[in-house]
C-alpha cells in the first residue's frame, strides 16, 4: 500500500516541487496537465535541439510516498516542501491509498491487438490474433519505441504495406523496437538492415525478430554505412531528421524511395527544406497531427 499525494501548482514552481517533494522522500512524482480531460488539455511535443516548452499554467503535481507514520507528519513534509519550491501559499491537498497490484497484468491490459490494414495485425504475445489468417506482427511492449499505437507508426506502416514487394530491400534507420522491419520481411522484403543509437533497442528488435521468426540484420548508428537500398524509413524525430538528411538519402538507391515521419504538421516544411539540396519531399498523410513525408531518388536515364 502506498500514498498518492497530489496538489496543484503554476509553470515557475511545478518543477522545483516535483523535486522538493522528491527530497521529501516520495518514491515518485509526476507532473500532469491540470486541464486533462477537458477542452483545455495543451498538448506538449518536445525533442533534442528545440527550445525547451514551458509546462501547463496550472499543473497537477502527484507524488507517491511509502505509507506514512501518521497523516499529520505527512502533511508537513508536503508543506515544507512547497515552502522549499518557494510556493508561499499551500493549495489544496488530496490523499488516496494505492493498493498493490498485479503491475504486469494491468500493464498488459493497456495494450490490445491493432489492426492497421485487412491484411496486417499488431498482436501483443499474451493476446490470439484476431484473424488468424492475416499478416500479424507479435511485439511485447518494452525498453524500445514501437508498439504501433503511436500515430508515426501507424504512417511509417502503412506506407511499408504500400510499397514492400518481393524481393526490395529496406534500411530502418531509429529501428526501435524493430517492428518496422519485421513488417516489411513479413510483408516479402528480401534483406532490412535496422540501425539504432540505442543498445537497448537493438537488444529489443533482435528479441522481436525472433519472436516473429525473421532475420533481420541490425547495426549500431556508430557504424559506417555502405550499402544503398530500395526503400529507406526513418521515424524518429524532426532535428535528427534534419541532420541524417545527407546519411539517409546517400543510402537510398537511384529509383528508391523514402518516407519519414516523427515530424509534426507544423514541422513539415522545416524537414522539406532540409532535404530539398538532396531530394524533393511531399506530405504523404497526416494522422493526429503527425504527418507522413516521401520522397524518391531519381533514376539514371
Amino acid at each position: 500500500m502506498w500514498v498518492s499525494v497530489t496538489l496543484e501548482a503554476d509553470a515557475a514552481h511545478a518543477e522545483a516541487l516535483s523535486e522538493a517533494l522528491l527530497a521529501a522522500g516520495a518514491v515518485s512524482v509526476s507532473v500532469e496537465d491540470a486541464q486533462a480531460g477537458t477542452t483545455l488539455e495543451t498538448p506538449q511535443f518536445g525533442e533534442p535541439g528545440s527550445p525547451a516548452t514551458p509546462l501547463w499554467d496550472v499543473s497537477r503535481v502527484v507524488a507517491l510516498f511509502d505509507p506514512p507514520a501518521s497523516r499529520t507528519a505527512l502533511h508537513a513534509d508536503i508543506a515544507a516542501a512547497a515552502s522549499a519550491a518557494g510556493i508561499a501559499q499551500l493549495p489544496e491537498i488530496s490523499f488516496a491509498e494505492v493498493a498493490e497490484q498485479d503491475w504486469v497484468r494491468l500493464t498488459q491490459s493497456q495494450f490490445e491487438p491493432i489492426r492497421i490494414s485487412d491484411r496486417l495485425w499488431i498482436v501483443p504475445s499474451w493476446h490470439s490474433a484476431p484473424d488468424p489468417t492475416a499478416i500479424n506482427l507479435e511485439l511485447d511492449p518494452g525498453l524500445a519505441f514501437g508498439t504501433g499505437s503511436h500515430p508515426t507508426t501507424r504512417l511509417c506502416l502503412e506506407w511499408l504495406e504500400r510499397e514492400i514487394t518481393s524481393g526490395i530491400t529496406l534500411l530502418d534507420y531509429g529501428c526501435g523496437s524493430g517492428i518496422l522491419g519485421i513488417a516489411a520481411l513479413k510483408l516479402g522484403a528480401a534483406d532490412v538492415l535496422g540501425v539504432d543509437i540505442d543498445a537497448s533497442a537493438l537488444t529489443a528488435a533482435a528479441d522481436n525478430a525472433v519472436r516473429n521468426q525473421v532475420s533481420m540484420r541490425l547495426a549500431h548508428s556508430g557504424d559506417a554505412l555502405i550499402a544503398t537500398y530500395d526503400r529507406v524509413v526513418a521515424n524518429i524525430l524532426t532535428n535528427p531528421l534534419m541532420l541524417l538528411a545527407p546519411l539517409l538519402t546517400a543510402r537510398l538507391k537511384p529509383g528508391g524511395k523514402l518516407a519519414l515521419s516523427g515530424v509534426l504538421e507544423s514541422q513539415a516544411g522545416q524537414v522539406i527544406t532540409a532535404y530539398a539540396p538532396y531530394l524533393p519531399l511531399t506530405v504523404g498523410a497526416t494522422h493526429e497531427g503527425w504527418v507522413r513525408l516521401e520522397g524518391g531518388k531519381l533514376a539514371p536515364c
